[in-house]
Formats: C-alpha cells, sequence, structure tokens
C-alpha cells in the first residue's frame, strides 16, 4: 500500500493548468477552407509579411523559453547537435524564445522547470521571412526547408542550462490561468 501522492511543485501545478487549458493538441480542419486559411498565412510570411498562425493541426507546435544567455547558449547546443538549429524566433518585448517543434510535440512534453509547451488551439504571429532583428519578434534562427527543432535534445538542453526566467506565470497571466 502506497501513502498519499506528494504535492506537485508550484511550477508543475500551473503547466498542468495551462496544459488542460490548452484543449486537445489537434483538431482535425473542419473543411478546405482552414486549410486555404493555413497555406495563405504561410504563404503571407513568405511574401515578407507577419501572420498568426494557428498552433498544431499538422504545422508546429511552440516550446517557450527565457531569451536570456542560458537560452542562447541552447540554441548554440542545438546549433551543433542539428547541425544548425531549426526555427526560432526571439521576441524581445517579452523576453521569450519561441522554438518551433514538430506538430504532436505538446502531448508527449512533460511538465519543465523552464519551459512550456503549446499547441492547438492557441496561435502564434510569425514574422515576415526577412526580419532578422529587432524591433519586434524576429527570426533568431530563420526556417531551413522541412527542419523543425527536435523536442527530446531541446528538452535535455534546457535541463541541463536552465534558462531564467521561466515563462510559467507570466503565460499562465495572459491566458487566464490562476495559480
Amino acid at each position: 500500500m502506497t501513502g498519499p501522492a506528494a504535492p506537485l511543485p508550484a511550477g508543475e501545478r500551473m503547466m498542468q493548468r495551462l496544459v488542460a487549458s490548452a484543449g486537445a493538441a489537434s483538431e482535425p480542419t473542419a473543411d478546405m477552407a482552414d486549410l486555404a486559411d493555413v497555406v495563405r498565412s504561410l504563404l503571407a510570411v513568405q511574401t515578407y509579411r507577419d501572420t498568426r498562425v494557428r498552433l498544431g493541426g499538422g504545422l508546429f507546435d511552440v516550446v517557450i523559453t527565457s531569451a536570456g544567455a542560458q537560452a542562447r547558449s541552447a540554441v548554440a547546443l542545438m546549433d551543433k547537435i542539428q547541425d544548425g538549429c531549426g526555427p526560432v524566433i526571439e521576441d524581445p518585448d517579452d523576453g521569450w524564445l519561441y522554438w518551433l517543434v514538430p506538430s504532436g510535440s505538446v502531448d508527449r512534453w512533460a511538465p519543465h522547470s523552464h519551459a512550456v509547451c503549446l499547441g492547438a488551439p492557441h496561435t502564434i504571429t510569425l514574422p515576415s521571412l526577412n526580419r532578422t532583428a529587432p524591433p519586434g519578434p524576429y527570426w533568431h534562427r530563420p526556417p531551413a526547408s522541412d527542419r523543425l527543432v527536435p523536442p527530446s535534445p531541446l528538452r535535455e538542453a534546457l535541463a541541463q542550462l536552465e534558462p531564467e526566467p521561466t515563462p510559467h506565470a507570466a503565460l499562465a497571466d495572459r491566458l487566464g490561468i490562476t495559480h
């Protein structure tokens, strides 16, 4: 017989609430109009316009970390692991990095003390492909073909380097999740 489960740390409790608020990680496309919207959005990025896209749905999920020195070291480590890191967006206003990971990663991402993984129904604004410096969000590592950041090596790099400050509380506040 086992005793009562130990209470989860506050960060893990917030992560569980954040994941629960997201709902299903991938919703099937209701009709071809949804697919057409996705294609139009991606073409807009290619033609040098910022565009908002829904996470998941076969495109990608996103891992969010701080954009501090430890996170930049994680990018350098992923450069070595991937022979050039997959796509990463930096938002200097919020101080975050958005790592684009394969769609469905949110289903396999266990709570992490230094990162949050989000998928559908959340959205992200992709900067135009020519935006590689501030002001505003820009491509810290621009996309190269169909390569995304692999979640397992990223998770290990973030656990090793511990980028601070963590995004958990700020995301919970932004998404209206109570602690």
